[in-house]
């Protein structure tokens, strides 16, 4: 059947254009969405109130950026997200105000703003959102007509901030520590998922579940814990309950192939992950006993030993206890994962990834290059607020928002669909009192449609701009047209100047990092097997899977692109599959030697860790998937065997049926 046709004939768009165009299944955040109500038309209000519209509009959109940066859990993380975006916000709506009106002056500055801001960009969350701030509001600064003084627009926009800050920060009080027991509760939630699917086909979708739950916890938990050490503390308590999950996530993939050969586990293991969940969230210490089966295999008693320490853990009442089972000429450890850096070496890190790092000059240049060519192309051509073209573009270029291409088009599509209801809006609401409850209404969309993807915020933000626009310039449904071929020409600028012309090597975006994975998966399976196996084994695991998480990441964004590079991502996803299949097989092999199984001969495991390594320098050398030899002869009866047949697998799908 010729691509792109239906069964039918109908001739039908393919599958990496219309991806992000399917709203994702998504909860509506109803905190959220009642909180982006009040922060952008309260200000209204209180401007139309004191006479002052175009102040109350500067905070409302000051808080608008408040509300698209407002996405972490926990509320120590929240005041970071939205508070220090903001500082950079407001110096870059000072830098925009006073080169406004200085044509090539203001085109050189934003461009400069652009390679500053997609630099700092590279080094995390928070510094996107930031460097993204610092741009859009130096933009905007430069395309509108500001009050003067000219402190007077980096003070309103802060304040907008400031608003939703507050209205965040209410419910500190009585929930401080509620996100991020909710969040390793979650956690727990996905291990007895897991264990439900063990055996299945759904078992590696729920593996990578907990993978981005596990590391979602981490980050909330680490973020904290930098200045708070104390064993007594709900944050020592937490990350206790979180690292004793390991021992049962380790077991997860040996009780996987025990559900494959023998049948499924007790229904009771999964039942009494749930109730650690609920004893996390509700705070509980009153221990029940599990009731779990007697344990014969060794899988089983991994799974029994590792679960009965958790429910010790979880219900104990006193100090944090240790987050592993103790075990014979082994200390107890506070974290084997790791405590995070301090704050003088993390920023050290930082400016080493922002100043030397390949990607972050890369990134830079594209942006600078993107937002320079709109800014010079306004000012050449007569374009009425023209503002709007570099505002595009630095949307479409953002690099945490998926792939340049996919954004392009989801950003035409979401800009016509705003436009619409913008257009009614404008045309019928007569200006003044009537733009609160109508600011009330747009405004509470924005998180709702956020959560449904790109396409979906880009129409729930375009109205509201539009709106706080006029409130600036009065030019109401004049605004519409002009909008709408400012973000086509933005489009189109990002399309051929930040995609077309920076063509990203197969192996520079996901060749190379997918071999680094697959040569981490043979030194794992030599520490595995070593003679010291429990150092730094646990630590190797999870940057295993932290890694293999990112290049799933990158996956999907290049699935969304059109061939030749979503066609080879299409051909290599199988083997990113494989390869964490390869990293499970190791750990239950490791838990069945612990628990009781022959330990390999080192033959063995040298010779499947050099497999790998082969398989990794065959990934560096090639584009294209090409066969290779799958033979890997061993003992059937060993503890090794299950991992041989995913190694052999792994290999098998570099076949060339997959060109």
């Amino acid at each position: 059947m010729a691509r792109g046709l239906r069964g039918n004939g109908r001739l039908v768009p393919p599958a990496w254009l219309t991806a992000g165009l399917r709203p994702a299944p998504a909860p509506v955040p109803w905190a959220a969405v009642v909180r982006a109500s009040l922060a952008l038309s309260l200000p209204l209000a209180v401007g139309l109130a004191v006479g002052e519209p175009t102040y109350g509009a500067l905070v409302s959109m000051g808080a608008l950026s408040g509300v698209i940066g407002d996405t972490a859990d926990a509320y120590r993380m929240r005041v970071f997200n939205i508070a220090v975006p903001q500082l950079f916000g407001a110096l870059g709506v000072t830098l925009g105000t006073l080169v406004f009106g200085q044509g090539w002056l203001a085109v050189v500055t934003l461009t400069l703003v652009a390679l500053v801001s997609g630099m700092i960009s590279s080094i995390g969350a928070v510094a996107s959102a930031s460097g993204l701030l610092l741009l859009l509001n130096a933009v905007v600064g430069a395309g509108l007509p500001m009050p003067e003084p000219w402190w007077k627009a980096p003070l309103l926009l802060t304040a907008g901030g400031l608003v939703v800050l507050v209205l965040t920060l209410l419910g500190w009080p009585l929930r401080r520590a509620a996100p991020e027991r909710a969040a390793v509760a979650a956690t727990y939630r996905t291990v007895a998922e897991l264990y439900e699917a063990a055996g299945s086909e759904a078992y590696q979708e729920k593996r990578q579940a907990v993978t981005a739950s596990l590391n979602q916890s981490y980050d909330l938990l680490l973020a904290r814990r930098t200045r708070q050490h104390g064993r007594t503390s709900s944050l020592a308590r937490l990350l206790a309950q979180l690292n004793v999950l390991i021992p049962l996530l380790e077991a997860a993939p040996a009780a996987d192939l025990r559900v494959r050969l023998y049948g499924p586990l007790p229904p009771a293991v999964a039942a009494t992950v749930r109730n650690l969940a609920d004893a996390v969230e509700t705070g509980r210490t009153e221990r029940p006993e599990p009731d779990l089966p007697p344990s014969t295999r060794p899988a089983e008693k991994a799974v029994e030993h590792a679960l009965r320490h958790a429910v010790s853990v979880v219900h104990e009442s006193g100090p944090a206890p240790s987050p592993r089972p103790p075990a014979k000429g082994r200390p107890h450890a506070d974290d084997w994962l790791g405590r995070p850096a301090k704050l003088t070496v993390r920023a050290r890190r930082a400016a080493r990834t922002m100043l030397l790092s390949e990607p972050s000059w890369r990134y830079g240049l594209r942006l600078a290059l993107c937002v320079g060519l709109a800014q010079a192309l306004v000012s050449l051509i007569a374009v009425p607020r023209s503002y709007w073209v570099a505002l595009t573009v630095t949307f479409v270029m953002k690099p945490d928002f998926g792939s340049v291409f996919s954004r392009a088009v989801l950003r035409a599509v979401g800009t016509c669909l705003g436009l619409v209801s913008a257009a009614l809006v404008l045309a019928e609401v007569p200006r003044g009192w009537w733009d609160v409850p109508v600011m009330a209404v747009l405004a509470a969309l924005i998180p709702a449609f956020s959560a449904k993807g790109y396409a979906f915020q880009t129409a729930a933000i375009t109205p509201v701009i539009l709106l706080l626009s006029d409130a600036l310039n009065q030019q109401g449904f004049d605004l519409v047209l002009p909008r709408l071929y400012d973000s086509l020409i933005g489009c189109a600028i990002a399309l051929i100047a930040g995609y077309l012309l920076w063509p990203e090597s197969w192996h520079s975006r996901i060749g190379d990092r997918l071999a680094d994975a697959v040569a981490d998966s043979a030194v794992y399976v030599d520490r595995a097997f070593g003679a010291d196996a429990d150092a730094g084994r646990l630590r190797a695991r999870r940057k295993l899977y932290r890694d293999l998480s990112a290049v799933r990441s990158e996956f999907q964004r290049a699935l969304t692109e059109p061939p030749p590079t979503g066609t080879r991502a299409a051909a290599w996803w199988p083997l990113t599959i494989a390869v964490e299949r390869i990293v499970d097989a190791t750990t239950a092999a490791r838990i069945r030697v612990t628990h009781g199984a022959a330990p390999p001969d080192p033959a063995e495991v040298a010779e499947v860790a050099r497999e790998l390594r082969e398989l990794s320098d065959g990934l560096r050398a090639t584009d294209t998937l090409v066969a290779v030899r799958t033979e890997l002869p061993g003992d059937e009866d060993s503890v090794l065997e299950p991992l041989r047949q995913e190694v052999r697998a792994a290999r098998a799908i570099a076949g060339p049926e997959l060109r």
